[in-house]
């Protein structure tokens, strides 16, 4: 595989997680403002922040932990198959 492919789609994981974070934390910060005011409850900010959550934790191991962790594993393989 080219290594510049294989850079662009880590590159390209890590963008995504980060404009992810950065909505999640915005949107968030507007419901809980909206909870607090109009609400006066926190379930409705309490049931995005979980669901969505769960989606950029999704992208935070895709873009940091998981990309490098199958990388290492393959190049073992590599060299377990080269010897």
């Amino acid at each position: 595989m080219d290594l510049r492919y294989i850079a662009e789609k880590r590159v390209d994981a890590k963008i995504k997680f980060q404009e992810n974070l950065y909505k999640y934390l915005i949107v968030n910060t507007i419901i809980a403002i909206i909870c607090f005011v109009f609400l006066q409850s926190f379930w409705l900010l309490a049931f995005v922040m979980f669901f969505w959550g769960i989606g950029v934790l999704d992208d935070f191991f895709n873009a940091y932990s998981l990309g490098d962790y199958r990388e290492k594993m393959v190049q073992k393989e590599l060299q377990r198959m080269g010897d």
